[in-house]
């Protein structure tokens, strides 16, 4: 029962998971840990031979023969050094390449769950993946072997192994003491580090609306608040890390001092040899180092242990879509039924039981104010965010569980806030893909940007730059739509979708609608402007989540432009206009 549980851990963990997958790896390194420490005993042993053998019988042959062995064996422990650092690079490379698509997709997904856009998952890999190739891992792996080291000063002498295991207590004790009073505001510190992150991708998002309202002065001014919180208790945190750490190479002092003192002691009372003296140091400072070499390395250890918290918190928060087989191409007809939305954290529905069909090849215009749920809904028709209650169904089958990749042959999506990938326009309307250079010039074409592709400097090859900055809004819009396009799919939907185009473009993007509905493509459009909404043969108008009407466009038209029945919803008396000269007014003529 106990086994069963683990397993449905690291099951529900994927960072888990693929630690449990090298499992065997980390276990090698353990072993090739201990036989570097085995191999470590060679230098004091070497010494003790050295000075009760070699000086006392003045051999050459004996100093020769010992050397060779020692070299040896210095030779081999480097090799298993080398190899065992070898595996742990091999092991992070392999641990990137299977957590770094999953780490990104968490990324993503907790943007679309509402918790902003950051790529703190991948920071956090790095972090990890940087440690298992740094020193303080090793400081790990050799810890353990410590009792070794001091088993064997016990051997030598009762007295020297008692200096070396208080000196190993004392030195443990300081790691413990370091961790206790670095915790707090090292996690305060990440913590802060994270938001401060955040917020200065998004004033560099935001550069030209920084630059153009002077608001340089106040995204300098927040970045050294945001940072201060940063520094503050990093600088504490290392201020009280520096003082264990002078506090541990004091007592390492001390204890070199007392265990050669005792040692020469103990040699004049003959109840040792000097190369036991020497051998004794050289092996307890072996026995100390890990120890050492932990503290001095704590905060890493410490960022790296908050890393993989935070990673694992997130891998496993994410939802996972089910696995699901291939469907067949869907014809287009969308039904939603009764769809509850509660974004994360909030405790009111952005959308309240909103239901209604579309045939396939239906266009609908869904209109309504700010606020309205509109941008929720179609996210949730194009099954990026998973509803709260209800279904959003394309030919009967869920859009949320559909496999994404499968379900992206069929669908096009046009988000209000257009982003280009860095990359070239063929990239961008391929959707980073392999799409035949014909498909793409018919989403272009369809889309009415052919022409002005191949008036870039190097057509569809151009680089479009950083999210697309060499384009205009209107031409990154277009070239969005061609993407939308691309297939051609079988549910397009467009989000404000003429929100940055001047007359020309919206003509383009009218005869991009009118070439959808005569292809067949069941279109969802939100839009404020009627312009675009002429083609619509249903029209939807969402207001506080909940809709308000739904009907052919006539229908919802004549309802909404009827005339006011109550003084209230009358027209108020247009005022006059300020004259610009003498404050008189004029009669607006418009």
């Amino acid at each position: 029962m106990a086994a069963r549980q683990t397993n449905e851990q690291r099951q529900d963990s994927p960072l888990k998971k693929v630690l449990y997958h090298f499992r065997q790896a980390f276990i090698a390194v353990g072993g090739f840990s201990l036989a570097v420490n085995v191999l470590m005993l060679a230098g004091p042993l070497y010494m003790m031979q050295v000075f009760d053998r070699v000086l006392s019988s003045r051999s050459i042959e004996t100093l020769t023969m010992l050397t060779i062995i020692i070299g040896g064996a210095l030779v081999c422990m480097a090799a298993i050094d080398m190899v065992r650092s070898r595996v742990l690079l091999r092991v992070s490379i392999a641990m990137d390449r299977e957590l770094s698509a999953p780490a990104l997709g968490a990324a993503i997904t907790s943007a679309l769950g509402g918790r902003g856009p950051s790529v703190q998952t991948l920071r956090d890999l790095n972090q990890i993946r940087n440690f298992l190739t740094g020193p303080g891992v090793f400081a790990l792996f050799d810890v353990p072997w410590t009792p070794l080291f001091l088993l064997i000063t016990f051997l030598f002498h009762p007295i020297l192994g008692g200096i070396a295991v208080l000196g190993a207590a004392v030195l443990f004790g300081l790691a413990i003491l370091s961790e206790i009073t670095t915790r707090k505001p090292l996690a305060e510190a990440n913590a802060a580090s994270v938001v401060a992150l955040k917020r200065a991708e998004a004033s560099v998002r935001n550069a030209d609306a920084v630059e153009a309202m002077g608001m340089i002065g106040g995204v300098m001014r927040r970045w050294d608040a945001d940072n201060t919180k940063v520094l503050e208790p990093q600088a504490l945190a290392s201020e009280r890390a520096g003082y264990i750490v002078s506090l541990v190479k004091f007592f390492r002092m001390i204890l070199q001092v007392a265990i050669y003192g005792v040692g020469a002691y103990l040699v004049i009372e003959q109840q040792i040899t000097p190369g036991v003296m020497v051998a004794s140091s050289l092996i307890m400072a072996r026995a100390l180092a890990p120890v050492e070499s932990a503290v001095a390395t704590w905060r890493n250890l410490v960022s790296t242990r908050t890393s993989y918290r935070r990673l694992n918190e997130t891998l496993s928060a994410t939802p996972r879509r089910a696995v699901a087989m291939a469907l067949p191409a869907p014809s287009g007809r969308l039904s939603v039924e009764r769809i509850v939305y509660v974004p994360p954290g909030a405790d009111a529905a952005t959308l309240k039981g909103v239901s209604f069909e579309l045939e396939a090849g239906d266009m609908l215009g869904l209109i309504g104010p700010s606020a309205a749920g509109k941008s929720t809904l179609a996210k949730l028709i194009v099954g990026s965010w998973a509803p709260t209650a209800g279904k959003v169904r394309l030919d009967g089958a869920d859009v949320f569980t559909w496999d994404r990749a499968d379900f992206g042959l069929y669908v096009g999506y046009l988000p209000q806030a257009v982003e280009l990938f860095s990359g070239t326009v063929k990239d961008n309307i391929a959707r980073l893909g392999d799409a035949a250079p014909q498909a793409i010039v018919n989403a272009a074409t369809m889309a009415g940007v052919h022409e002005m592709v191949l008036h870039l400097p190097k057509g569809y090859e151009t680089e479009v730059g950083d999210g697309g900055e060499i384009l205009a809004a209107g031409q990154r819009q277009l070239v969005a739509l061609a993407r939308a396009l691309l297939g051609p799919p079988r549910l397009l939907v467009l989000d404000e979708p003429n929100s940055n185009l001047d007359s020309d473009g919206e003509r383009s993007l009218l005869a991009a609608l009118a070439a959808a509905k005569s292809a067949g493509i069941t279109t969802v459009i939100v839009a404020h402007r009627p312009s675009i909404l002429e083609l619509c043969d249903k029209m939807l108008v969402l207001r506080n989540g909940v809709i308000e009407m739904f009907g052919t466009r006539e229908e919802v038209m004549a309802k909404t432009t009827r005339p006011p029945t109550r003084i209230s919803e009358a027209r108020p008396p247009r005022l006059g206009r300020v004259s610009a000269v003498g404050g008189g007014t004029s009669e607006d003529a418009s």
